[in-house]
């Protein structure tokens, strides 16, 4: 018997609904290694609306990255940590692989392996996402080397991080989570062009006992805590990602 998916695609338009989005990003998780295919089925369901990113290796080829750029991938996922399907080494040949795409690559990893990337990533030919903040432990927070290392790469100009993931280092919890708010704050102040918002759903590592089931409209009500000004708010939630993702505006 077939195990049923964690989500489907009718799940996440009942969750749009909610918390009334009309984009979204999918992003091929960890348990799935390199096979994108479920991510891909994904995004012909969702259609123009939808963009995602891939997890690939080097042995890749350039028809499977055109086919997968064809189907509304944007970009790659490097992870570190869960699996580690491309290796430190690797970093450098795949951006090279993507960028006559206009790809970007997003790090998932603990604190002191972005860290140690720190040089790598400054001099990568291609736009870098830090996902859920760079996992900044609690209660270090702006104190921690991992903050330093990602306010170092936004200043580089080429990098984004993206504010999601507030309740998975927090130290304090709902509803508010303060620790990590602060660290989304200071983000936002230094480079609020180049930030993200995401849900994180359907939040695979609080489904697997790891973290807290967030309230989904709690984390999107937190940006009202972040951002008062209206402007910057539609900048984060719909012009940023526009931008980075090549949705019409």
């Amino acid at each position: 018997m077939l195990t049923p998916p964690l989500a489907t695609v009718a799940d996440y338009r009942h969750l749009q609904k909610r918390l009334g989005t009309a984009r979204n990003v999918v992003v091929t998780p960890s348990a799935y290694g390199t096979d994108n295919h479920s991510p891909v089925d994904a995004l012909i369901q969702f259609g123009s609306s939808a963009r995602g990113i891939a997890v690939v290796d080097l042995s890749v080829t350039d028809a499977e990255l055109r086919h997968l750029n064809a189907r509304g991938m944007r970009g790659i996922r490097v992870l570190f940590g869960r699996t580690n399907p491309v290796k430190p080494q690797d970093i450098q040949p795949l951006a090279e692989r993507i960028r006559g795409l206009g790809w970007h690559m997003q790090f998932y990893m603990p604190p002191a392996h972005l860290v140690a990337l720190e040089p790598v990533l400054l001099k990568l030919p291609v736009g870098v996402v830090i996902d859920h903040m760079g996992h900044v432990p609690q209660p270090q927070g702006q104190g921690a080397p991992v903050y330093h290392t990602v306010r170092r790469l936004l200043d580089a100009g080429h990098v984004w991080v993206k504010v999601s993931g507030a309740y998975m280092n927090t130290r304090i919890g709902a509803p508010d989570f303060p620790d990590t708010s602060v660290v989304a704050r200071g983000y936002i102040a230094s480079a609020p062009e180049r930030v993200l918002w995401g849900s994180n759903w359907p939040h695979p590592a609080a489904q697997a006992g790891e973290t807290p089931v967030p309230n989904n409209l709690q984390l999107l009500n937190l940006m009202a805590s972040w951002v008062s000004d209206d402007v910057l708010r539609h900048r984060i939630l719909v012009d940023n990602p526009a931008r980075l993702f090549g949705f019409e505006v």
